[in-house]
């Protein structure tokens, strides 16, 4: 099969790669389409000890069931796969389960390639009128559905009343603000550095885009609910300074390890700080179906690329030159 494979940082050739091997109980699925994720990108910079070289990245796919159960169908796929067997896995949990594997991390190779390995109960059935484009953003759009759930539980007001902050326009922060729609939220703003992303935030929801300097010249703890979807320490530095006494920090992004929260402000003023790892089997679901009903929008804002284009894909987007929040690849 060909694939596009990372040998090296910032080095991805596209080259033939042999098929996976199947195991018991999971499926072949043809890929038809799959996201570049910021994970991805930090692999490729060689950030990602999780991820040598040489490895096949890519876990945000769609395609179809080629082999196994249920051949035939058109899938969006789950990346996570757990034992289904550990305290994690069985109270529902399963992205917390200590043997957790996911496509696109040793022991499993991505999905940018033609072909990909996972097992049957990771698969959602695509209906008929949704794009495998729309359907492979279910990954990434899940990661902000779970945080938006684990934040809003930690509020102290309903949802539809709290003032909502989103840092960053990627997809997981896009992602975030069209869940926050979704899960009934009325006041989202989003911070976004990149200008060239604006017109994309703006046609994707209801949103007030604001950059970061706005955002920094407003007086501190104007926000319940700050979504942290980049991760960097200025990331965080903004999302300690913007929460309300009582309110509530989600981190999801993963950008750095270094420092950045403000924990006297935070223990003072009792700002709730919680980490949003991916998503559980049931967020994966939720957010599958929100897209296939239309609830997270129009979802047009990705920009389409052949697969073989993937490595400047990922250098156009290190480089700022990438004005989508997403950009996907077709193999």
């Amino acid at each position: 099969m060909k694939a596009l494979v990372y040998t090296e940082p910032k080095s991805l050739i596209y080259r033939d790669e042999p098929a996976p091997v199947l195991p018991l109980g999971e499926c072949l699925v043809r890929v038809e389409a799959v996201g570049i994720c910021g994970s991805d990108m930090h692999a490729w910079l060689g950030h990602d000890e999780r991820r040598p070289a040489p490895l096949i990245l890519g876990h945000e796919a769609a395609g179809h069931v080629v082999e196994g159960p249920g051949a035939g169908r058109r899938v969006t796929v789950n990346p996570l796969a757990t034992c289904g067997r550990c305290r994690a896995c069985v109270s529902g949990r399963n992205n917390l389960c200590p043997s957790r594997q996911i496509l696109s991390m040793v022991p499993r190779q991505g999905a940018f390639a033609e072909f990909i390995a996972i097992p049957a109960d990771n698969l959602v059935e695509i209906p008929d009128g949704v794009s495998f484009e729309k359907a492979c953003l279910a990954e990434p759009l899940a990661c902000g559905w779970h945080g938006v759930r684990l934040g809003a539980s930690a509020l102290h007001e309903s949802l539809p009343q709290a003032r909502c902050l989103v840092i960053g326009g990627g997809a997981i922060g896009l992602g975030a603000a069209l869940a926050l729609k979704a899960q009934g939220a009325v006041d989202v703003s989003i911070s976004e550095a990149n200008p060239r992303r604006i017109p994309a935030l703006t046609s994707a929801g209801d949103f007030t885009i604001s950059s970061p300097d706005a955002i920094a010249a407003e007086d501190p703890g104007g926000y319940d609910l700050v979504i942290d979807g980049v991760g960097f320490g200025a990331t965080r530095a903004t999302a300690s300074r913007a929460a309300l006494p009582g309110g509530v920090i989600v981190h999801i992004g993963l950008g750095d390890a270094s420092a950045g929260l403000d924990i006297r402000r935070m223990t003072l003023q009792e700002i709730s700080f919680i980490g949003a790892y991916t998503y559980t089997p049931q967020d994966f679901r939720d957010t599958a179906a929100a897209i296939f009903d239309g609830r997270l929008g129009s979802l047009d804002w990705a920009e389409v690329r052949l697969l073989e284009e993937g490595a400047s894909a990922f250098s156009d987007i290190l480089d700022g030159r990438a004005s989508a929040p997403k950009i996907i690849l077709k193999p």
